[in-house]
């Protein structure tokens, strides 16, 4: 070979791998500019030392540039990040949210009041395409094989109670597309608790978690300790909605529930074989 045609291929080379690191590199730095973003509200950036946001979108493979599904996003905390990062990388933000002429008036509201927040600021989330998911009969995120990543928080113990996590399961492995990953946290039981305990506290078993994403077709491709509190005894009177960020018993004990801070969480990432 010539030195000239060597150098040319040994270029391209290098230039393809900085090319690659580039990409990697310019997501995380564009996450944590968008975290530390004043455009966020207060009151949420106040969490972040309990709920991790830059290692666990990391830990779940997020990239700009991905099409990329959140699950139930409730009040946002995870929208507020997630859409202005995927916006800017020309990727594809779905929110998943609560059906808006189903189920508990509660979650109808919230849907509304999510609609809202985001409308009133079209800067950041104008791309954001929302569908409706859940009981009693809405259970197709969008295409089949169409995503790269579906992100759960906090969600599955609302599902287990509800007697509906399997067809939950099912509708995000449909969307993702094969090798995609499914990206889990939510508050973490003691192994062996007994299934009603677990209704009642919000608290899940690793186990059970991982045999529902099993049973849809998953694979396990990963677990972490990022979102881990050993603080929490989870032993609660109002089960996990005791600790901050609900606070249900209000006055009641509150320092040594806030000394506490947020649940114990499993952080888990699965993948679609």
């Amino acid at each position: 070979m010539k030195i000239t045609s060597y150098i040319k291929i040994t270029g391209f080379l290098l230039l393809t791998l900085f090319s690659a690191s580039s990409h990697a590199d310019d997501t995380d730095l564009l996450m944590q500019d968008i975290i530390n973003s004043p455009h966020r509200a207060e009151e949420n950036r106040a969490r972040d030392s309990y709920r991790h946001p830059r290692q666990t979108l990391t830990f779940f493979g997020v990239k700009a540039d991905m099409s990329v599904v959140e699950i139930w996003p409730g009040q946002g905390w995870y929208t507020e990040i997630l859409a202005p990062l995927i916006k800017r990388g020309g990727g594809q933000f779905i929110a998943a949210g609560f059906p808006q002429h189903a189920g508990p008036e509660w979650r109808q509201a919230m849907q509304r009041e999510y609609m809202h927040w985001m409308a009133l600021s079209p800067e950041y989330y104008d791309q954001v395409q929302v569908v409706e998911l859940g009981p009693p009969s809405f259970w197709k995120i969008g295409p089949d094989e169409s995503v790269d990543r579906v992100l759960t928080f906090r969600n599955v113990h609302n599902w287990v109670k509800g007697e509906y996590a399997a067809e939950m399961f099912d509708a995000m492995y449909r969307v993702l597309k094969h090798g995609g990953i499914l990206g889990v946290t939510d508050h973490r039981a003691d192994p062996d608790t007994d299934l009603d305990v677990m209704k009642l506290s919000g608290y899940l078993t690793e186990a059970l978690v991982i045999d529902l994403a099993e049973k849809a077709g998953f694979i396990l491709n990963g677990s972490s300790e990022i979102n881990a509190n050993p603080a929490d005894t989870k032993d609660h009177p109002k089960g996990v909605w005791t600790l901050p960020p609900t606070l249900r018993l209000e006055d009641v004990d509150r320092a040594k529930y806030l000394a506490i801070g947020e649940s114990d969480r499993m952080t888990l990432r699965f993948k679609k074989p």
